[in-house]
């Protein structure tokens, strides 16, 4: 290989590794940095179930375990009513210093940034379940729907012309660019977590890989797919009280799994409203503690369900 080989080939490299790091990378498509760059795609989602493998090396701790389901819940809650509910669908208002905090925390269950979730779920809305909608399964298969569709080339971009309320916000920009940053450190921070209480106290039995392990793959890879739920099952499986253009579902055990995602029709019927569960025994853990929140004015103005809504209610029909 000649020297200019080499620094092509490195160069090559160089662009692929920023297209991993900075979302904002572009590469040529059709060529060399173009397979890379999709290689380096898929590479980190790949290692992120690689590394629940730990757990049979690192074993198990109720402190892990424990760290892992409350990891799961903060970060669950993050998404649906922050990146969902907030970021996606302005259901209710919040401070800047609040939306930043979830914005940070709703990144860290390494589902993109919070201009970019946003962005491809207002898509889907308008586009759901037709041409347009990247993840319907009655489209693209329930697989595709699942997991598959985010690995596309064309979905990696942020459209940033579908979020220009939130594009106005650098912070929120800094986040959105580099949003692999943040789940690093918070992998840094289980490993340094469980460190920390080996030396201080072992009779705990945990450890930093036990705790990366458990706190953070483990966690993160079951958020995963209680959240794509959502995408597949939710269009697939349950029942429907609304007529709408769409195939989405109610389904009592998906919204137990997601603090209240699980609504989905009621959902598709109204999407302007900060509940999804529309009457009260359809359980919405995300709307109770959202409306909590409110009575300490850390969020406010949470938008209702109209009256007209529940006039257009069916018997749920499957």
């Amino acid at each position: 290989m000649t020297a200019t080989n080499g620094q092509a080939r490195a160069g090559v490299i160089k662009r692929a590794l920023g297209f991993w790091i900075d979302s904002t990378v572009t590469v040529q498509e059709g060529g060399e940095e173009s397979r890379l760059a999709r290689f380096l795609r898929v590479v980190p989602f790949v290692l992120m179930h690689l590394g629940c493998l730990l757990v049979l090396w690192a074993g198990w701790s109720w402190v892990a375990v424990g760290v892992a389901v409350g990891f799961y819940a903060v970060r669950m809650f993050a998404i649906t009513a922050f990146y969902h509910r907030y970021f996606s669908h302005r259901s209710f208002k919040t401070s800047r210093p609040m939306q930043f905090i979830f914005a940070v925390l709703g990144c860290t269950a390494v589902q993109r940034g919070p201009l970019w979730w946003a962005a491809h779920h207002r898509e889907h809305h308008r586009h759901s379940d037709d041409e347009g909608d990247l993840h319907s399964p009655k489209l693209h298969g329930l697989i595709f729907a699942h997991m598959l569709w985010f690995l596309q080339p064309d979905a990696r971009q942020t459209n940033t012309k579908a979020v220009p309320d939130l594009m106005k916000f650098p912070e929120l920009r800094w986040i959105d660019r580099y949003d692999g940053l943040v789940p690093v450190a918070m992998a840094a921070g289980m490993f340094g977590l469980g460190w920390l209480l080996q030396a201080i106290w072992p009779s705990l039995g945990t450890s930093g890989w036990q705790m990366l392990a458990w706190g953070f793959f483990v966690s993160t890879v079951v958020c995963y797919h209680a959240t794509y739920t959502i995408n597949s099952l939710a269009h697939t499986w349950g029942n429907r009280r609304f007529k709408t253009t769409d195939d989405s579902r109610n389904n009592f055990w998906l919204a137990l799994l997601t603090f209240g995602e699980g609504w989905h029709n009621n959902h598709h019927h109204f999407p302007g409203s900060v509940r999804q569960g529309f009457y009260w025994w359809e359980l919405d853990l995300t709307y109770y503690v959202l409306w909590a929140m409110s009575k300490v004015r850390l969020v406010w103005d949470l938008n209702p369900v109209p009256a007209r809504v529940y006039a257009h209610a069916e018997t749920p029909r499957h």
